[in-house]
């Protein structure tokens, strides 16, 4: 069960957005760099929605914005979440050089945290592109997870080596990362996070033959979704539902989460989505 990448970008927005690099004087590059802080905020509810194409766009204007304050921290966390958009959008090259650009400017900022967070994201979008084997990636999290105090980094970290433990087929251990980085977005309130959080261990526990197991972990993602009105998300977890019960013979069920997820997709007009799961149904 692929989750679509919107989720995963949610928690990197909000890592972007908890950290200001706003000053506390009055002047022409504060306002600069307000808007972009707010823009990084208001370009999340874009990937929420499945909205790339119009992410993308907001983010061209912020990261020339940035460019303009001339501030390395700010055009990094730009930088990070224009690349993970490129990535979701299939243009996994352009992806890798905002990657490569976040990486250098934080370096140029003198910000440790900021750069082992650079590095992590860089190599969680490797892994999700096959540029980077898991084992790669895992080790790249232990070396700079031990620089990363921000919380919300801490569970991106987390979300990264679990991710890359699913892709090694070590379950158990993927699931247990997971859960740590779950135990920080519950902490937090982030809860569209905690929700990919949910969505996550029920594909580990598909992988690892745990039907049962996955749906739960999916209703209980549900949950969450119907709390937040997360409709992408819950359009993404109806499917994977119907994922599930078909690989338990549960033909009936399955067609009636598929039935719901193109329901919420063609609410919020999703043409490919929509198609996808023509497919589905007919095969």
């Amino acid at each position: 069960m692929n989750k679509v990448i919107s989720i995963f970008l949610l928690s990197i927005i909000f890592g972007l957005s908890s950290c200001s690099t706003a000053p506390k004087n009055t002047g022409d590059i504060y306002i600069l760099r307000k808007s972009v802080e707010t823009g990084l905020e208001s370009t999340n509810r874009e990937v929420a929605q499945g909205n790339f194409v119009n992410a993308e766009k907001f983010l061209i204007e912020y990261k020339r914005m940035a460019i303009l304050t001339d501030d390395p921290s700010l055009i990094s966390r730009v930088c990070l979440s224009y690349g993970n958009v490129l990535l979701s959008l299939g243009k996994t090259n352009e992806a890798y050089l905002q990657w490569e650009q976040a990486v250098a400017e934080a370096q140029k900022s003198g910000n440790k945290e900021l750069l082992s967070a650079a590095k992590i994201f860089k190599a969680r979008g490797n892994l999700l592109s096959e540029r980077a084997t898991p084992q790669s990636v895992i080790d790249e999290v232990n070396r700079e997870i031990v620089n990363i105090k921000n919380n919300l980094y801490i569970a991106y970290s987390w979300q990264t080596k679990g991710l890359a433990q699913r892709a090694s087929n070590s379950y158990k251990e993927a699931e247990e990362s997971i859960k740590k980085s779950l135990e920080i977005h519950e902490k937090e309130k982030a809860l569209e996070n905690a929700s990919y959080d949910w969505y996550t261990i029920a594909s580990i526990r598909s992988l690892a033959g745990k039907m049962p197991e996955a749906l739960q972990a999916l209703e209980t993602a549900v949950t969450i979704d119907r709390r937040i009105e997360n409709s992408f998300g819950l359009a993404a977890s109806w499917r994977a539902m119907g994922d599930v019960y078909r690989k338990m013979g549960k033909n009936e069920d399955a067609l009636e989460a598929y039935k719901r997820s193109k329901a919420i997709f063609e609410a919020l007009g999703k043409k490919d989505e929509v198609t996808e799961l023509d497919n589905r149904m007919s095969n």
